[in-house]
């Protein structure tokens, strides 16, 4: 049985790293049918992979399923962020069915209109200075590889996937203090913008925020730590889907550790 939505948003996926949670995402496309995809930038990570090229089947399955959904129908819109900036010089073009944009306006079931985009540009770090953006990229990547191999050891003692940098992320106050400064940034230009709210991604914390100002701020997630993405329904009502809690290969991984089944490792 698949999970109906009228919209989906996916951010931060970072196709061709060891950290991207490709399995999830998969399992999850495999288990979805929607309208429309926003593919809400840094799908794939070119700036890791100008440093060596690490590309396993698993990421081009995932690349694979998103055009099997644009050929059936599916709109699905690619807006590029800094990571793959690469395909900014692409926008306005098609490819295999996926349109390259630079920003949407997304128009709601109930008729609000969402502004779409990754946010990269509203982050003064990568604006001011790419170099400092990219040396907090290396550190980022540091904490992620100690997340991966303490999740590698909770899986063979049994324990659920928990991610141990998204945790660090949120109590650290410098790392909260930069979220809800990009987060006023991003309802800044939707107000500028005259949209009812701001869909992005880019600082890997899904969210949704009702402002004092009616905007409302929508961040995806990302698919390195916490397997999330933002999903509407046919109200035009949007959620946030926590892919860790309610996947299918997350139930099926249980009956693996009982030695029931082979499974996919998830790295």
């Amino acid at each position: 049985m698949k999970l109906d939505y009228r919209t989906v948003w996916i951010s931060d996926v970072h196709l061709g790293t060891r950290s991207s949670k490709a399995e999830y995402l998969l399992d999850f496309l495999r288990h979805i049918q929607c309208e429309r995809i926003y593919l809400v930038g840094d799908i794939i990570d070119i700036w890791k992979m100008k440093g060596g090229f690490y590309w396993p089947s698993m990421h081009n399955e995932v690349v694979q399923k998103l055009m099997e959904m644009a050929r059936r129908g599916t709109e699905v819109i690619y807006i590029p962020g800094n990571h793959d900036e690469l395909f900014r010089a692409y926008v306005g073009t098609e490819f295999n069915g996926i349109k390259i944009q630079a920003r949407a306006i997304h128009v709601t079931a109930d008729q609000r209109r969402l502004l779409v985009l990754h946010g990269d540009e509203y982050d003064a770090v990568v604006c001011t200075s790419r170099w400092l953006a990219m040396l907090g990229s290396e550190a980022y990547d540091w904490l992620i590889e100690i997340n991966r191999w303490f999740n590698e050891g909770r899986r063979i003692f049994g324990f659920p996937y928990w991610s141990m940098s998204a945790y660090i992320k949120h109590k650290v106050k410098n790392a909260v203090n930069f979220i809800f400064e990009f987060e006023n940034a991003l309802i800044h230009e939707a107000s500028e913008q005259q949209v009812d709210g701001v869909v992005c991604g880019h600082i890997h914390h899904a969210t949704i925020r009702d402002t004092a100002q009616g905007i409302q701020y929508c961040n995806c997630g990302d698919w390195v730590e916490s397997c999330t993405a933002l999903a509407e329904n046919s109200r035009g009502e949007i959620s946030i889907i926590n892919w860790v809690e309610q996947s299918a290969y997350l139930l099926e991984q249980a009956s693996i550790a009982s030695g029931t089944k082979k499974h996919l490792t998830v790295a």
